[in-house]
């Protein structure tokens, strides 16, 4: 997974030239220093590293540690999932509430809304200005997602946002939530990065990332190694849009996507099979 630069904003905007400013998020990981599992990703990514027939590149050994950390963070096929509003209007938690549920017809996963209690997904909306979720298992987290506080902001959402950008957003940040990783870093990621437009606007406001942020959140793929990955899926749900000015290759910008994709849905069904098949 893309590790999210620390003390930095979780998400960012875009602008196509004739369109107005697209939002997009990037995962919240939790840091190493409060990473109780750091030592068993450390060992599996060890292990993973043993059992390869050949010695590796430090490429290839970097492929094997975000393998031990994706293992990690997927949650047990069959898990319920407690999900509970922190606030938010009644029409904006019903508008999410349908959308998120559409991931059961996918995953052996059940999300259970729940209005009070323990949750392991919480969802707010006025945590902050972005839309950002915990990755899979780093919800459960306490130390960086405390009892009482959100794993999960739909920032921009409200009464009267647009049906699309609810089923856009909420999808997406579900898609998170269960594990999923930004297709735009994918090993067959088919499209060819302006480095240094991209550099230009990462390090500009309202981000102010450093070099090294932006190549570990934006411009570097997941090795091949590792990974189970589709050809570059331009209908994913979880790849958002970006501004054609940070491409070199003179296609434009990257769809904006509101629904799970036909890729979406097999890999999903391989993430989480439904027990006994």
């Amino acid at each position: 997974m893309a590790k999210q630069a620390k003390g930095k904003p979780d998400t960012v905007q875009t602008a196509a030239p004739d369109e107005g400013p697209m939002r997009i998020c990037f995962e919240r990981i939790i840091p190493d220093e409060l990473d109780p599992e750091l030592h068993a990703r450390r060992s599996l990514r060890s292990a993973l590293v043993d059992a390869s027939s050949k010695p590796l590149t430090d490429e290839e050994v970097m492929g094997k540690a975000r393998m031990a950390v994706r293992l990690t963070k997927r949650w047990a096929p069959g898990t319920v999932l407690r999900c509970r509003f922190l606030d938010g209007s009644p029409t904006m938690r019903k508008k999410v509430k349908a959308i998120a549920l559409q991931w059961e017809k996918t995953v052996n996963v059940k999300l259970k809304f729940v209005t009070s209690g323990a949750a392991e997904i919480r969802i707010s909306f006025y945590a902050d200005a972005g839309s950002w979720s915990a990755v899979g298992r780093d919800a459960l987290n306490t130390a960086y997602f405390p009892p009482h506080q959100p794993t999960m902001n739909y920032g921009w959402l409200r009464d009267n946002t647009d049906d699309a950008e609810y089923s856009r957003v909420v999808l997406h940040e579900f898609g998170h939530a269960l594990g999923c990783i930004h297709e735009h870093q994918s090993p067959k990621f088919s499209r060819i990065w302006n480095r240094e437009a991209v550099l230009k606007y990462f390090q500009g406001p309202p981000n102010f990332w450093s070099p090294d942020d932006i190549d570990r959140n934006v411009l570097r793929k997941y090795p091949m190694d590792g990974t189970s990955a589709t050809d570059f899926d331009d209908a994913s749900i979880m790849l958002y849009a970006f501004d054609g000015r940070l491409f070199a290759d003179g296609r434009g910008p990257t769809n904006t996507n509101a629904v799970l994709s036909p890729k979406d849905i097999v890999k999903m069904k391989e993430m989480y099979p439904r027990l006994g098949k």
